[in-house]
């Protein structure tokens, strides 16, 4: 089979019926921002396949509006830590945090493939998008930035800019618990036991609020305002208003949240870095490490003249794609997990941002390196930017649903897809 044939082979192996898991084994539920992608990757050749993935995930949103991280639609023993240790009490079971809202603008890529036929899906899942815009509003835009009360909210779960929240949580009563992640993926690429129980300690936390998200935040452990989910969110609302008035919706309530996150990007922006930089509001403090979260700024037309000198220099220190940490900083790590290596599927929003800013030579660049990570070790979760080794999971979904859409296309193909 040709890559093409094996990504679309990946994303029906890894079809359990409504929803896509992202691997075998290693993450065996349905994650959110993983099946956005998903969803993005069936609409290359099955558009209705395509709007059920993004309809099995709305159907877990919360009565507040919030779409969990984790819908754990199955029991899977291999996997820690599962609904009983979450306990929120939902059903299908599901964890009792978020993830970066990517669906808005992954459901518009879908829905430009064929605007008539998808209007009827996009109306019915517009309300679900609105509210789950809202809840972040609600809950997590209240010091005007997005943010994030678990490491994992943000789907860059171990990468620097958390260290310095990650300090004043006390993992140190967690208890005795068995991972599953090392059972499946070398222990190296993987956050550290220390990491894991300040991430459980979290955890247990919400379930002793009984995931009362106002509480959360106001008493919880973590608090950090995360660039990465503050510019998809931006992003997923211009897109969720495209949407809103192509269906004749009143959409001023989103063009007011737009107003709000762009005017609290000074409050995220550290001049000593240079660059967007992740803030603890539990202190006041920047975490002070340029990672992959601060380049999410091109997704939502959100860059400056300093951040291009830093993505340059960070770029060009490496070989293939955008590094998710500094590799000039004493905490790049290119194999540990968010520490450092090039994820293909970030690359691809970031080349989102810079194709609509008409940045055409950065674009084909990052669509050249990435590709030649896939065409050299295939569909894995992700991959060291110097030396090209493979890492995470092997067959992953969104590297799969990246390759399709994106990363497996030449450039002209890729404006022309856009344009449409």
């Amino acid at each position: 089979m040709n890559l093409d044939q094996q990504a679309r082979a990946i994303l029906r192996g890894n079809d359990k019926g409504g929803y896509t898991v992202p691997t075998h084994g290693l993450y065996p539920y349905q994650w959110n921002w993983d099946s956005a992608f998903a969803a993005w990757g069936f609409s290359t050749f099955d558009v209705p396949r395509a709007w059920d993935e993004l309809d099995t995930l709305m159907a877990s949103q919360w009565s507040d509006g919030m779409v969990p991280h984790i819908i754990f639609h199955q029991d899977d023993p291999g996997y820690f830590p599962g609904p009983d240790v979450w306990n929120t009490g939902q059903t299908p079971p599901t964890s009792g945090i978020s993830q970066p809202p990517v669906a808005a603008t992954m459901a518009r890529q879908i829905w430009e493939v064929d605007r008539d036929a998808g209007e009827a899906r996009m109306r019915a899942l517009f309300p679900k998008l609105l509210k789950w815009h809202r809840w972040w509003h609600e809950f997590r835009c209240t010091h005007g930035p997005a943010a994030i009360t678990h490491p994992w909210e943000s789907g860059r779960d171990n990468c620097p800019d958390w260290d310095k929240g990650m300090e004043g949580v006390d993992g140190s009563g967690v208890g005795e618990y068995t991972r599953r992640d090392t059972g499946h993926v070398d222990a190296s690429m993987r956050p550290k036991k220390e990491e894991y129980d300040r991430y459980i300690t979290m955890v247990q936390f919400g379930v002793k609020v009984g995931w009362d998200q106002a509480r959360i935040v106001a008493e919880g452990p973590f608090l950090m305002a995360d660039p990465g989910i503050t510019f998809i969110l931006l992003r997923g609302h211009e897109d969720l208003a495209v949407m809103g008035r192509a269906l004749g919706e009143d959409v001023s309530e989103i063009e007011g949240w737009t107003h709000q996150l762009r005017n609290a990007l000074p409050l995220i922006w550290n001049p000593e870095l240079r660059a967007y930089d992740a803030k603890n509001l539990l202190t006041g403090e920047f975490a002070g490490v340029l990672g992959s979260g601060a380049f999410m700024a091109y997704l939502a037309d959100a860059s400056n003249p300093e951040l291009d000198a830093e993505l340059l220099r960070v770029w060009d220190a490496v070989n293939y794609g955008i590094p998710s940490a500094d590799p000039e900083a004493s905490i790049f790590d290119p194999r540990r997990y968010w520490r450092g290596p090039s994820w293909p599927f970030a690359n691809a929003l970031m080349a989102i941002g810079l194709r609509d800013a008409g940045r055409d030579d950065l674009e084909e660049r990052l669509r050249r390196e990435t590709a030649a990570l896939i065409e050299a070790h295939g569909f894995y979760e992700y991959f060291d930017p110097i030396d090209m080794t493979p890492c995470g999971g092997a067959d992953f979904t969104w590297t799969a649903a990246i390759w399709l859409t994106w990363a497996g296309k030449d450039v002209a193909e890729t404006h022309q897809k856009g344009a449409a």
